[in-house]
């Protein structure tokens, strides 16, 4: 019976711990289809465009891997579409999706309103069928100029989320005003901008592809948590007046068909491969590799900054040249002026340094012909000896005496010849004065 209480007692605390997990894992979830379009991101987005055509071509870039969406349900992501609707000095730009030939579903809608003094104030909101009731994103407003009571819990700059310690970025609403899209609306000149494509009919740049599970899509935003999170909020009120009557009764489009297939739990497959988060975790980090990656350490809750792209030094040096056998690069140079180069033998590595025996150095006195030797023997050409022996350092030189040629061992032949004939000559002559002189200076002999 002991035996019996206590394992059901352990059952009950492992359900309990998994039940606790699988909620820490899914609190970014909304286990709804706006799921696949992070609204943070769209918002982000949107702020970095200059036209809303661009926005609308920048949306459904495959690379961005912002849309996910699959609303009716092909198994490819749907292009989402671009429609400005002007109300006075308030631009309701809609995010739309063609279902099939009859039907269109609002994915979600910007509401952008400049007032008299310049101020403008832009909020995005999720359609409730997509998203829940009251989904709205805005930017991070400084106290003075959200229009709202300020939370008198708030204590800084700082919040956690997902584990994550997100420092906020407040901004005004002069600075909204800046942003490029706005200011681009807000001319004069503005054409309202109505995307022409529809069910069937798209861009040729555009092409199709297949969603992601959820797990892969959150897992390559999380990344991005401190740049959404840190200047974006979400808020609980709406703060255009005619929401309701302009939009919501007057334009706003949805879908029978999205809303049979969320009562049915179609949508719910894209939960069903959790192993998918560090897939997609692991594609920002190609995509992006100069980006900054934070990961939070289990141990203290605390996040762990790192650059995916700067990879520490390994133990040992990448292939290339040693330094362990490498000579100085005026040796190097010196040495190697007049050698050719030769490739490395193969099944040996071409990036490792070898060490070999450098070849034999012959000097003039190593060239002298022997008594055994042909004289008629070829010589190397003289320039190359001396490039040779000066490329030896300074100790290991030999002076040797210049080799005499068979040419100038002739010539000096010659000229010893000369020399002895001109010397015999010259004293034959000699002889001959003498005795030239000692025959008229000697006395006359007596005769007897």
């Amino acid at each position: 019976m002991k035996k019996f209480m206590i394992t059901m007692l352990l059952l009950a605390l492992f359900g309990t711990g998994t039940t606790l997990l699988a909620q820490n894992q899914n609190n970014e979830s909304l286990g709804l289809p706006g799921d696949n379009l992070n609204l943070y991101a769209v918002m982000k987005l949107f702020q970095e465009s200059e036209t809303l055509e661009g926005f609308e071509r920048s949306l459904n870039d495959p690379n961005s891997r912002i849309n996910n969406l699959d609303l009716n349900g092909d198994n490819q992501v749907d292009y989402i579409r671009v429609i400005d609707n002007v109300d006075g000095d308030t631009h309701t730009i809609v995010l739309q999706v063609a279902i099939n030939n009859r039907e269109n579903q609002d994915v979600a809608v910007f509401t952008i309103q400049k007032n008299r003094d310049g101020k403008v104030y832009i909020q995005l909101i999720g359609d409730q069928n997509l998203y829940g009731k009251d989904y709205i994103i805005e930017p991070i407003y400084n106290d003075g100029d959200s229009g709202q009571t300020p939370n008198p819990g708030y204590t800084g700059n700082n919040n956690m989320y997902d584990n994550q310690n997100i420092t906020y970025t407040r901004t005004s609403p002069f600075e909204i005003a800046g942003w490029p899209v706005v200011r681009f609306i807000f001319m004069p000149n503005y054409v309202t901008w109505h995307s022409s494509w529809y069910y069937g009919s798209y861009p040729s740049y555009w092409h199709t592809w297949h969603p992601f599970y959820w797990d892969y899509y959150s897992g390559y935003h999380y990344n991005w948590n401190n740049d959404y999170y840190g200047h974006f909020q979400r808020a609980p009120t709406y703060r255009y007046t005619r929401w309701n009557d302009y939009y919501y009764v007057g334009h706003r489009a949805y879908s029978p068909v999205v809303r049979s297939r969320i009562d049915q739990g179609n949508y719910r497959s894209t939960y069903s491969k959790p192993s998918q988060r560090q897939k997609g975790e692991a594609a920002f980090i190609k995509t992006h590799p100069d980006q900054v990656t934070r990961r939070p350490d289990p141990a203290n809750g605390k996040v762990n900054v790192q650059r995916p792209g700067i990879n520490p030094a390994p133990d040992r040096r990448p292939t290339g040249i040693s330094n362990q056998n490498r000579r100085s690069t005026d040796n190097v140079n010196k040495t190697n002026s007049a050698r050719p180069v030769t490739n490395p033998q193969p099944g040996r590595d071409a990036g490792t340094t070898r060490q070999t025996t450098p070849p034999r150095v012959i000097n003039k006195s190593d060239e002298r012909p022997t008594n055994t030797q042909n004289v008629s023997t070829p010589r190397r050409d003289p320039a190359t000896v001396t490039n040779r022996t000066e490329s030896k350092p300074p100790a290991q030189q030999k002076v040797s005496a210049p080799k005499p040629s068979k040419e100038s061992s002739t010539n000096k032949a010659s000229t010893q010849s000369r020399r002895s004939i001109f010397k015999s000559k010259k004293e034959t002559t000699v002889k001959q004065n003498d005795k030239a002189k000692s025959t008229e200076t000697a006395p006359p002999t007596k005769r007897r």
